[in-house]
């Protein structure tokens, strides 16, 4: 018998599972943990409780619950929230809370300042992304700033995946896909760090490696405290996006993958790479490949906004099904209501920090069902503005492929192919990055081909796109109020 071991840490939960050489799920585990918020625009994880501590539960319980021998598991491959900013010390204990992704929005003046010193073509050409809230260099210059004591004691920058690589091999590495985002510290032509502000000392930063690249052996201390074996050996790993990707059988140019999360994430594999600043760029995960990527700041976490403050007289643990039964009772467009879904500011394609959220034109009539409807239904607006600049830089998209826990909803998943117009493959497993990881450890170890992963998780349903004039005539609408309300939505800040 041969396995592999994939654990996924999230924004709200982590996943595990151990999965066989043939790609049937031997195990699987979750563990849920909080976001702290402990400002307005910040967003942090404890990294020894939620990343580490995560890891430690879920391999402990996945080898209790398959009760296989852990010289079993060949490699283990791990995939986390990014790209995050945590500075660690000498011994690689984390000097503060992990920075997360791109829905903290502490570094906005750093953004500006490095614009103004470096320009933003400059940094598009040499990163090929523009700085956005999901840059890590304008993170680690607001710790320089803010935090000088914590600076001065840094030796090294990890995000959330080359913290937990570097508990299990006591190495500190990280992918070329991770490192794509550290701008402006990342050459995306050379494929190699190169600071052109000034921000961060190369000897700070990891290691660049592949993801299916082998880091090293687990250490002794890490196999003691997880249960693995010495013999197992431990990959790059990478983003908890792409490792989705990979789950659902995106391999291919013209291929994207929507992911149903606490955010929407698109990654659409592409040719050659292309600059287009409202967007994000990698290298993809094997060498000469590469992909584009967008993400909204809220979705999920807005669906879960919604239940826990408007729906508090619903069980928890049904809440959502119920919310969705309520939703289908409302009419398509939730009689012309529209949602602004920026409840954390907005990421792509926007880039604003300080975009609000709204429901816009409320009347008596309407009820939770309706405003139900209408925030799922501005997911969906928000979406297509990504999926319409991926049209206009000549990507769209050949095949899409949905995932995550937010494809549950049918209400969710039809309205945003009704919106795009794109059709949409659901794959027969859905419990994602984590099984992502599993395949791209079997990768590394020779047990798998990257297109082999379409034996491994069949397409199992497709969302067919109807053609729906209100919800053109909606989004026209939608798009409208964002750009007649933005500059009233910045006079809105608190601190």
């Amino acid at each position: 018998m041969r396995a592999t071991l994939g654990i996924d840490i999230g924004t709200f939960e982590s996943k595990g599972v151990i999965v066989g050489s043939a790609g049937n799920i031997i195990a699987q585990a979750a563990r849920a943990h909080k976001m702290q918020v402990p400002r307005p625009g910040w967003a942090e994880h404890d990294a020894m409780q939620d990343w580490w501590g995560d890891f430690v539960y879920l391999t402990k319980n996945l080898l209790a619950q398959s009760r296989i021998d852990p010289k079993v598991i060949g490699a283990v491959a791990v995939s986390a929230i990014g790209p995050c900013m945590l500075p660690v010390d000498e011994t690689g204990e984390a000097l503060t809370n992990g920075v997360l992704y791109g829905v903290d929005t502490r570094a906005h003046k750093e953004i500006l300042d490095l614009n103004d010193s470096l320009e933003p073509d400059v940094i598009l050409a040499h990163g090929g992304n523009a700085l956005t809230s999901q840059s890590v260099g304008p993170k680690i210059l607001w710790l320089q700033r803010n935090r000088p004591d914590i600076w001065k004691k840094t030796h090294k920058i990890l995000t959330s995946t080359s913290f937990i690589v570097h508990r299990l091999t006591g190495k500190y590495v990280m992918d070329h896909y991770t490192a794509a985002s550290f701008g402006p510290l990342y050459d995306i032509k050379k494929q190699t760090w190169d600071d052109i502000a000034g921000v961060c000392p190369l000897e700070k930063l990891p290691k660049l490696m592949w993801s299916t690249d082998i880091v090293g052996p687990i250490t002794e201390s890490a196999a003691q405290e997880t249960g693995l074996s010495l013999d197992t050996v431990v990959t790059c790993g990478t983003i908890d996006a792409a490792s989705e990707a990979i789950s659902v059988g995106v391999r291919s140019a013209g291929d994207m993958m929507v992911m149903y999360g606490s955010t929407i994430f698109i990654i659409a594999l592409v040719d050659q790479q292309t600059a287009e600043p409202s967007l994000w760029h990698a290298p993809w995960l094997y060498e000469g490949t590469f992909a584009m990527m967008a993400g909204l700041a809220t979705s999920g976490t807005l669906t879960h906004w919604f239940r826990d403050e408007l729906a508090q007289d619903l069980d928890k643990s049904t809440a959502f099904e119920n919310l969705a039964q309520e939703a289908a009772l409302s009419p398509l467009g939730a009689k012309g209501l529209i949602c602004l879904p920026h409840f954390s500011g907005e990421r792509t394609p926007i880039h604003n920090p300080n975009a609000k959220g709204a429901y816009f034109g409320l009347n008596l009539t309407h009820n939770r069902a309706d405003i139900y409807r209408a925030t799922i239904e501005g997911i969906a607006y928000a979406t297509r503005h990504i999926t319409d600049v991926f049209t206009k830089v000549s990507a769209k998209p050949k095949r899409v492929i949905a995932v995550g826990g937010g494809t549950k909803n049918e209400i969710w998943l039809q309205a945003t192919s009704d919106v795009t117009g794109l059709d949409q493959d659901l794959h027969q497993i859905s419990t994602g990055a984590s099984y992502g990881n599993a395949f791209l450890a079997a990768t590394a170890l020779g047990w798998a081909n990257p297109e082999d992963i379409s034996t491994w998780n069949p397409a199992s349903h497709k969302v067919s796109a109807r053609i729906s004039q209100r919800y053109d005539q909606q989004y026209q609408i939608y798009r409208k109020l964002y750009e007649q309300t933005k500059n009233l939505a910045k006079d809105l800040d608190f601190k």
